[in-house]
């Protein structure tokens, strides 16, 4: 609570992970934070309130402007609550088929040699989505696995076909060399 007299007026930005990934019985389960979007629902006095109004045998005109208020705002709610829906949706088929497609790395606890080389347009392709759609999933979206958190931009990256056709990504080519350099005898 002090830190703001102390002259060191440094900003510490928290990251909130928007999925989780465990291994769960060798198996990956991979959840969503709800934390981000909590659970909406539409008031029931609300729906009630229009329920009773159709049912109603006299429909006065200062109750029928209330009751059209407020079926103009359940409808907004609705839409409002399909939407974040949708988007929870884009996010779990984006990230399920990311952990389909790195299977081996979550598996193998974050061992950078087994990730697959995956670009955006492979991922839009096999969910059927804009490849916009999918940077903005990968934009600034982080994952918490027992091994760290990581963005979800780590896991695209570009790729190379080996001597036996068989494609192997930046990062693995990268790390490879990396450990060669450092076995060296300095």
């Amino acid at each position: 609570p002090g830190g703001s007299y102390s002259g060191n007026n440094r900003i510490v930005e928290h990251i909130v992970p928007d999925f989780a990934i465990k291994i769960i019985d060798g198996e990956l389960e991979l959840t969503l934070n709800g934390r981000n979007a909590p659970e909406l629902r539409l008031s029931a006095s609300y729906i009630e309130t229009l329920k009773a109004y159709e049912n109603s045998p006299h429909k006065e005109k200062q109750l029928r402007d209330a009751v059209q208020y407020i079926k103009q705002k359940v409808d907004g709610a609705r839409w409002f609550i399909d939407s974040v829906k949708q988007r929870q949706n884009t996010l779990m088929k984006t990230m399920q088929a990311i952990v389909q497609r790195q299977h081996e790395f979550f598996i193998e606890s974050g061992d950078e040699t087994k990730l697959k080389p995956m670009i955006l347009k492979d991922i839009a392709t096999q969910v059927e989505l804009d490849i916009s759609t999918i940077s903005r999933v990968a934009n600034s979206k982080y994952v918490e696995t027992d091994f760290g958190i990581i963005p979800l931009k780590f896991f695209f990256s570009e790729g190379l076909t080996n001597d036996d056709g068989e494609e192997v990504s930046n990062r693995e080519i990268k790390k490879i060399l990396s450990n060669a350099i450092g076995q060296e005898d300095k």
